[in-house]
């Protein structure tokens, strides 16, 4: 059924949304919480004489165009004190403050963590801010960029917006409010400027995410400094970039050409740099985040072939002959729907690792530089996990120390050991991966069906905790174990 504009009333306003009636029930209360901040879980939804469910079925309401929707203001909580308690309350209330010491600290962790106040419609930015917050490397290139700047240059300002928004959060535990910030992006990149009658329009962080990377590129924040003082351009990758982040993020590929309708034309092969990779989402028997993107390198494409004089079909093969100590993944999720003429979203569940081997994506000659301290890395964990295991079969605590600090005492040994095995062509490479592994550091998920809608979060590793992550949600922010992560592959809340 096509979607139907109906007219949600809240606190005396009056919003026009666009209700996806083949959308659930949540997917429409993520659509409200994006405009109204009101979690899902805590929405009334008034509709047809009765309160909405999750799981009701939208298109049994029969909901007409223009149709009004009552979403009840949120009651205020009552204070209760301790001698209007019942013996009940009062039991439950002391079981919890056993557990006053860990909730409180906690409470402290979540305070010093910084958060980004939603000015309507920008979790898109939010959540791509704190993902891109992850990378040390771009706060280091940030820092060294000139305090004054004065330039007509848009994608320069939002350069040094950048960077003085991540100084602020760095100084502060309260919300902050990235104004500045988004004017910065909306000047230089009109598209996030886009209004309708309810306001500022909800925004794509894919593009958000390309338009900050292609700026601090074109901005040329200055590279990194030697010891000596001197600056470093060996290993550039590209003739256009010579900055810090950038090459932390640049990824170089070999694109094969070879026309299937003439077998005898030659081959054609060239080279093309990329900031991020993208992995296939909409096939039936997709599952791995490997294989998506496996299905995106290798394409079958139709073009003109010089040698027949018209249309023919290709087989467009690429592979990675530079990978940048950052990968980025982006997972297609959006597409065009002609029938309705939107964009709809796939929600497919494609599982992600946390530890993840790039070495099946490389040319034939990169295999050949990591190869060696791939082998060696994963020989080590392998150990390192049988090592886990026997301690914890082991009855002996003595056992236990032993084990530990036998490994403890090698640690500067196989230190030295891995650096004989880095590629020196590699190592003198800035901003490149040596091994082809990777740590995954950072999650960026949208809900809901639409790109025009819905709500994106950020989720980014603690870096003192690697089972916590940290879920920031615009400025409600909370610490949630990484299994909590391993639900995001698809459905609701999908990885983007």
């Amino acid at each position: 059924m096509p979607p139907v504009k109906v007219n949600v009333k809240w606190k005396g306003k009056n919003y026009e949304v666009e209700l996806d009636t083949d959308a659930s029930a949540s997917d429409f209360k993520a659509q409200l919480f994006s405009m109204t901040e009101v979690e899902p879980s805590r929405q009334k939804i008034m509709i047809k004489g009765g309160i909405l469910k999750d799981d009701t079925d939208l298109k049994t309401l029969n909901i007409k165009e223009g149709a009004s929707i009552m979403l009840p203001k949120e009651p205020a909580k009552k204070t209760l004190f301790i001698e209007d308690m019942t013996d009940r309350q009062l039991a439950e209330t002391v079981s919890q403050l056993i557990f006053l010491s860990h909730i409180f600290i906690t409470q402290l962790i979540l305070m010093l963590i910084s958060r980004l106040k939603n000015l309507g419609n920008t979790c898109y930015m939010n959540a791509t801010l704190q993902c891109l917050r992850t990378i040390p490397e771009l706060q280091e290139s940030l820092n060294r960029f000139p305090n004054s700047v004065t330039s007509p240059d848009l994608q320069i300002t939002l350069t040094t917006s950048l960077r003085d928004l991540y100084k602020q959060l760095n100084r502060t535990t309260e919300s902050y409010v990235p104004f500045t910030f988004l004017q910065a992006l909306r000047s230089a990149f009109p598209q996030f400027d886009q209004r309708n009658a309810n306001g500022y329009m909800q925004q794509d962080a894919e593009e958000c995410w390309t338009q900050i990377v292609t700026s601090l590129n074109n901005a040329n924040i200055p590279v990194h400094r030697l010891q000596d003082g001197s600056t470093s351009s060996e290993g550039s990758t590209s003739s256009s970039s010579n900055d810090y982040f950038v090459k932390h993020q640049i990824i170089n590929l070999i694109i094969s050409l070879k026309c299937v309708d003439a077998p005898d034309e030659p081959e054609s092969t060239t080279h093309s740099t990329f900031t991020k990779l993208s992995c296939i989402t909409s096939e039936k028997d997709l599952n791995y985040m490997q294989s998506g993107i496996l299905m995106a390198l290798d394409e079958n494409i139709e073009k003109d072939s010089p040698s027949l004089g018209h249309i023919a079909n290709y087989t467009k093969i690429s592979r990675i002959s530079r990978l940048p100590s950052y990968l980025t993944v982006g997972f297609v999720r959006f597409w065009w729907k002609n029938n309705r003429q939107i964009r709809t979203k796939i929600t497919r569940r494609v599982q992600f690792p946390f530890d993840y081997d790039a070495y099946d994506l490389c040319t034939d000659e990169l295999k050949q530089k990591i190869g060696p301290l791939r082998a060696h890395i994963l020989e080590r964990e392998k150990e390192k996990d049988s090592a886990k295991r026997k301690a914890k079969l082991s009855v002996n605590s003595n056992e236990k120390e032993t084990a530990e600090s036998k490994n403890d005492s090698n640690v500067s040994e196989v230190d030295e050991e891995v650096k004989k095995l880095i590629d020196p062509d590699l190592e003198k490479d800035i901003g490149a991966n040596v091994s082809g592994l990777y740590e995954l550091c950072a999650v960026l998920t949208h809900i809901g069906r639409s790109a025009d809608s819905g709500h994106y979060i950020g989720w980014a590793r603690k870096h003192d905790s690697p089972e916590e992550w940290v879920k920031y949600d615009d400025d409600k922010v909370s610490i949630v174990p990484q299994s909590e992560i391993q639900k995001l592959d698809g459905g609701g809340g999908s990885a983007y």
